[in-house]
């Protein structure tokens, strides 16, 4: 199982999420080609209300603990409530994309 995948099972093990995209953007950094350390997740959970920002990033780490200490090297985190995802699409707004890497 590719670590991309290990971190999709896991998060979809530790919330209860309605929308879940994990995307590897390693191919963006100076990394041997084929390897899976940088990611981008997209995660919308009503779990998160009420919740601020840094909060909800500490749930997500917490819930992948394992995942670093595989591999993972950077995780950046997009967590929405239902509602914010929902105003989101309303005014076409897409999620960021990481930056390629400039080293």
């Amino acid at each position: 199982m590719s670590l991309g995948n290990d971190i999709q099972q896991q998060l979809l093990a530790s919330f209860d999420i309605q929308h879940l995209e994990v995307v590897c953007d390693s191919h963006k950094h100076n990394v041997p080609p084929g390897s899976e350390i940088h990611f981008s997740v997209v995660i919308v959970t009503s779990e998160f209300d009420g919740k601020m920002l840094i909060a909800r990033h500490r749930m997500v780490n917490a819930a992948l603990v394992a995942q670093f200490e595989a591999g993972i090297h950077a995780l950046s985190i997009h967590a929405y409530t239902p509602a914010q995802w929902a105003k989101k699409h309303d005014q076409d707004q897409s999620v960021p994309e990481s930056p390629d890497c400039l080293g």
